[in-house]
């Protein structure tokens, strides 16, 4: 079923109002990579009455008081990504489209959405029930932050948007324990990965730099960001408290998962489509349908990703039971022509893999688990994504299973073992035309800024994947992305760049994205502060028109027109 998004469909149910209203910046498709959806149906389970409004108008109350007043909490998300980076290109232009929304439009979600969202409720609902802050916006902008739209450090979200609580990270199991304590009239204020407001700082927390020194000082906000990074991990990271004006933001440390845990998270049912309310084509609907997650969090440590502050650097895998008991759901519905668009998570080819440590400490703080090669305590070995891919693509009614997810080639070839027969079975079963790879630079200055390894396991992958292919009889192809303008390249990096792909890649290309401060990285850290991760001095290229020409230096076609 879906979660009621209207007046008629709550009174159809016999409710005489939801426990939990949620409120999300993207247009409400029932699918497991909806975290709309995923909280509001897990909610559910537990026993809670939920309902969603979607993309409400801002210009009026008519959309956020369609439904009234929960008896528990408002939830509220921006959407899958930051309202920032939704709403504008990496040059600061607005985005036209958005595969979110109706009709394919950006015209629906706000600047600041959690911010706008909140105020829009506090409006119509005056002394109304806990609003409750998630998602990635709410995750990445938790503490003192650069904003890049405005080149400022901004505060703490929970202060800019006058919201009661902030679940960080993957927030389907903190959110049933605030709704339960709720409805028990219980203090939350002790949930793990919850954020609140406090007038005193708690005795065991870690201090940070204040707003105020953050936003004066660049070292002061190099030294936050390193403290905060360091404590992001469950389940060694402590609990963190950062003072602005004469109030305290207070960061519960880190929920731990665990597989168990993300197994019952997945074990939801889905109609992995748009609501029959919502009227027009919702372009997300195609790409993620017949998809499915296999994995959360990653440990290959991107200094430009958020990935790792929202879902962890440790990997949680389901089971294999778990994800067959979803591919037999899929296999159920009428439209599904036997062709499974995606496994993966983050990053493809890490599932099942991990480290023991990390499972008892937490990942490390000050090391990367594949920079500059990987660590010797990693577990790596593909036999466990192997098997899965063959048991779900062996299953009748199965007629292909891809893998679209990004592969990360120095992962294959650390596996002796298996690297080998995983790169033979992407070749012959898993890929349809292209094969998505991430070399993201030439230069090796760049690369160690981004904590990526240089690309000699990079070119072997392909090498291998190519002879693959041969062998398999299927004419299939690379599609690589870069990044310009990323901290610590000037166009002496570019032009290295440039000359990489034209040696080993023999194509310009296409996909090539100028670097984006978010919030909550280290490579923003460095774009904003001029200091690394180790805090040394560090080139950032912040005028518009040179990474615009960064970024032309590596998509120019050759004059030959050889591609």
């Amino acid at each position: 079923m879906f979660l009621p998004v209207s007046r008629e469909e709550i009174d159809q149910l016999g409710w005489d109002r939801p426990d939990v209203i949620l409120v999300s910046g993207d247009v409400y498709i029932d699918s497991p990579f909806s975290g709309v959806a995923v909280i509001g149906k897990y909610l559910m389970k537990h026993g809670f009455r939920v309902a969603v409004i979607s993309q409400p108008s801002v210009d009026d109350g008519a959309d956020i008081t369609a439904l009234g007043e929960p008896r528990l909490f408002w939830g509220i998300s921006a959407g899958c990504v930051d309202s920032m980076v939704a709403n504008y290109t990496a040059s600061g232009k607005p985005r036209r489209q958005c595969d979110f929304t109706p009709g394919g439009e950006n015209n629906r979600r706000p600047d600041r959405a959690s911010i706008v969202y909140t105020g829009l409720i506090r409006r119509y609902f005056k002394q109304t029930k806990p609003i409750v802050l998630g998602g990635v916006e709410a995750s990445l902008r938790r503490i003192a932050h650069y904003d890049f739209k405005t080149d400022k450090i901004r505060r703490p979200l929970l202060f800019d948007a006058k919201a009661d609580y902030l679940v960080y990270g993957m927030g389907e199991y903190t959110v049933c324990r605030l709704a339960h304590r709720l409805a028990a009239g219980e203090d939350v204020r002790s949930l793990d990965g919850l954020c609140y407001l406090s007038r005193e700082k708690p005795d065991e927390a870690l201090e940070l730099p204040s707003f105020e020194e953050a936003a004066a000082d660049k070292s002061a906000f190099h030294r936050m960001f390193r403290l905060f990074s360091d404590n992001s991990e469950a389940p060694s990271g402590r609990p963190l408290a950062q003072k602005c004006g004469d109030r305290w933001l207070v960061q519960n440390k880190p929920l731990f998962w665990t597989q168990q845990m993300l197994d019952e998270a997945c074990d939801l049912s889905f109609e992995r489509t748009v609501t029959p309310k919502i009227q027009g084509k919702v372009r997300a609907v195609d790409t993620i349908r017949f998809s499915m997650m296999s994995h959360r969090g990653c440990f290959g440590g991107c200094s430009f990703c958020a990935i790792a502050v929202h879902q962890g650097r440790r990997v949680v895998s389901r089971t294999a039971a778990s994800i067959e008991k979803e591919v037999d759901e899929i296999l159920r519905l009428p439209d599904f022509k036997g062709i499974i668009t995606d496994i993966g998570g983050p990053t493809a080819n890490m599932y099942g893999i991990g480290c023991p440590k990390a499972e008892t400490n937490g990942a490390c703080t000050r090391k990367r688990c594949l920079y500059p090669h990987p660590c010797p305590s990693l577990q790596i070995s593909h036999e466990p994504l192997l098997k899965l891919l063959e048991t779900v693509r062996r299953k009748p009614g199965i007629r292909k299973v891809f893998a679209a997810s990004g592969v990360r080639p120095d992962l294959t070839m650390a596996d002796s073992r298996f690297g080998g027969a995983y790169i033979r079975a992407l070749a012959q079963h898993h890929v349809s035309g292209q094969l998505k790879l991430a070399p993201e630079s030439g230069s090796p200055a760049v690369l160690a800024q981004m904590k990526k390894p240089r690309n000699d396991s990079f070119l072997r992958f392909c090498t291998l994947y190519r002879e693959s292919c041969r062998e398999a009889g299927k004419k299939q192809y690379i599609s690589c992305y870069f990044m310009a303008a990323h901290p610590g390249e000037t166009q002496k990096e570019a032009e290295e760049t440039r000359r990489f792909i034209r040696k080993e890649l023999d194509f310009s290309p296409e996909q090539v994205q100028i670097f984006t401060p978010t919030p909550s990285t280290w490579a923003t850290c460095a774009y904003y502060t001029g200091l690394d991760e180790e805090g040394q001095p560090v080139y950032t290229e912040k005028r518009a028109s040179v990474r615009e020409r960064l970024k032309q230096l590596l998509t120019e076609k050759r004059r030959s027109g050889k591609r």
